[in-house]
């Protein structure tokens, strides 16, 4: 992952409209808007039994149309009319008990109704409204108990994706993170890598390292999902400390390079280069926990040290 190329969205994406980092540092990551109780002794990163191996008991199998999801897959897509069936193909194998819900987000090329081909419940959007607000739109419509958001335009195996998913149904996380911190061993870091290693870090959670809701694929319980609030997943790193200072689990679970598999869209980079967005919601996520714990120094309610409130 040291090495991933650029992940940016396509060019009609505005300030609202997520788009993915452009730098090379970066991996699949989104935004939208400009808009933490940690462990004393932090759990070591979530495993499965053999790492990103298939449960036998998370066989592959359609959704039955009056069975209760286990899982929702979300998937914001614009134009992603080359990627959304193969995605979508990989996504229902996660679980026999899979929803699908693709969010499309200003999409003209037909993928939306690629997806509904697919058996996929599709949230109609006529402008773009950015990734991470398609997420939080997808959220509030899911009915799994765990929620495993993907890109539109990555293609992943099944088998990379279930430990999210077995590690929130398990009970082992209540958000499941990618395990990708970003490359730290240059003589010159990338601005958003060091905001995600600093955001964990004033939060108390620095053996998160650069971890953040900001790539994909990761998961959390739609329990969690709606005790941070789905509206806060609009704002990645907004959600994430929002998860800490709620004494969610919040784990690494597997390596995913999904940076390798970006394409490039340089054109849009050059007239609104996505790392400003983020590192503002990081800013943002910041002011949130400043805030956070001195509303906690202040009623003396910080009960020990690392508690990302302390």
């Amino acid at each position: 992952m040291d090495e991933s190329p650029a992940h940016p969205r396509t060019e009609s994406d505005e300030r609202l409209g997520g788009a993915r980092e452009a730098d090379e540092a970066m991996p699949s990551e989104s935004r939208a808007g400009n808009r933490r109780q940690a462990e004393a002794d932090p759990p070591p990163r979530w495993r499965p039994s053999g790492e990103d191996a298939p449960s036998p008991l998370l066989p592959p199998g359609p959704l039955e149309e009056d069975a209760a999801p286990a899982v929702s897959v979300i998937i914001p897509v614009m134009n992603e009319r080359r990627t959304i069936a193969a995605v979508l193909a990989q996504a229902k194998r996660v679980h026999p008990r899979t929803e699908l819900i693709v969010v499309s987000n200003g999409t003209r090329d037909g993928s939306d109704r690629i997806a509904a081909r697919m058996g996929a419940k599709v949230l109609r959007c006529a402008r773009a409204l950015g990734h991470d607000v398609g997420r939080s739109v997808g959220a509030r419509a899911a009915r799994g108990e765990a929620l495993l958001f993907l890109d539109g335009d990555i293609v992943l195996p099944a088998a990379k994706l279930r430990p999210f998913v077995q590690a929130v149904l398990s009970g082992g996380a209540d958000v499941a993170l990618n395990d990708y911190s970003g490359p730290t061993g240059r003589s010159c870091v990338h601005p958003v890598v060091l905001a995600k290693h600093a955001l964990n870090s004033m939060a108390g959670r620095s053996d998160l390292r650069g971890t953040s809701l900001t790539a994909v694929p990761h998961a959390m319980s739609r329990a969690a999902a709606e005790r941070i609030g789905v509206e806060a997943l609009a704002v990645p790193p907004l959600a994430q400390v929002k998860a800490l200072a709620a004494g969610l689990a919040v784990r690494r679970i597997v390596h995913v390079d999904v940076g390798r598999r970006n394409r490039s869209r340089l054109k849009r980079e050059r007239t609104n280069p996505l790392h400003r967005l983020i590192t503002g919601d990081h800013l943002e996520a910041a002011a949130w926990l400043a805030e956070a714990q001195a509303k906690a120094l202040e009623s003396g309610s910080e009960t020990r040290e690392g508690s990302g409130l302390s």
